[in-house]
């Protein structure tokens, strides 16, 4: 495992393994055997400080300024480069035995929520005082590899300080920010929309952003992702 993978896999635990991944887990009914110290419950994520919303864009350049690094060979992403809400990234993207595939991945938005959202979840003291931000984002096929039931996650919450906010684990379905893997026929030119959940700790501290960290970027020593503001 490299010290990025590492890093990453350490970052948002709140002192919960549940089925073998280190990120606070809210389960929806019928799924409570697998957290057993919590009912079940779908889970949420924070949203960006201060933006209630961001509206979708089409394709757009990266921002370039900052020092951020201009865009790959072929259009595609590099590793910190940094987009405004509502631009696209073009990035390279494989699932299991999935390989090849090319998504244009927007950040479209990052909501603030209330802290009444977690209630369902039946998380307890765990999120005491935290409030849910929404991190909402969109794929799309623009390469000639079938996607099929292919899951794009890695998405976490920015806080105002560069850290990653503290991301929430749903089993099952959470309304207010759906996360579902992409439906059969997900060939080239089909879209579709998701969430991933943030929690800023506090309601001083806001999630003013998201980043990528998926696949060829987590590898990265450096630890340098795709980021959204």
């Amino acid at each position: 495992m490299s010290t990025n993978t590492m890093r990453r896999a350490a970052t948002g635990v709140i002192g919960l393994a549940v089925a073998g991944t280190l990120t606070l887990t809210g389960c929806k009914n019928g799924n409570e055997e697998v957290a057993p110290a919590q009912s079940s419950a779908p889970a949420a994520q924070p949203s960006q400080g201060g933006q209630d919303s961001a509206q979708p864009g089409t394709p757009a350049s990266p921002s370039t300024g900052g020092g951020q690094a201009p865009a790959g060979a072929a259009g595609q992403a590099k590793p910190g480069q940094t987009f405004k809400i509502g631009e696209t990234a073009q990035i390279p993207f494989s699932y299991g035995s999935t390989k090849g595939g090319t998504l244009a991945l927007t950040v479209t938005a990052v909501e603030q929520g209330q802290p009444a959202d977690l209630d369902s979840l039946k998380l307890g003291d765990k999120v005491k005082g935290m409030i849910p931000y929404y991190v909402r984002y969109t794929v799309k096929n623009i390469g000639t590899v079938d996607l099929s039931y292919a899951s794009v996650g890695h998405i976490k919450g920015i806080l105002p300080d560069g850290s990653e906010a503290q991301g929430v684990s749903v089993i099952g379905k959470f309304e207010k920010c759906k996360d579902e893997t992409l439906p059969k026929g997900f060939t080239n030119g089909q879209t579709q929309t998701s969430c991933a959940i943030a929690l800023a700790p506090s309601a001083q501290t806001k999630v003013v952003g998201a980043e990528y960290w998926g696949d060829p970027y987590n590898n990265l020593s450096d630890g340098k992702g795709l980021f959204w503001k």
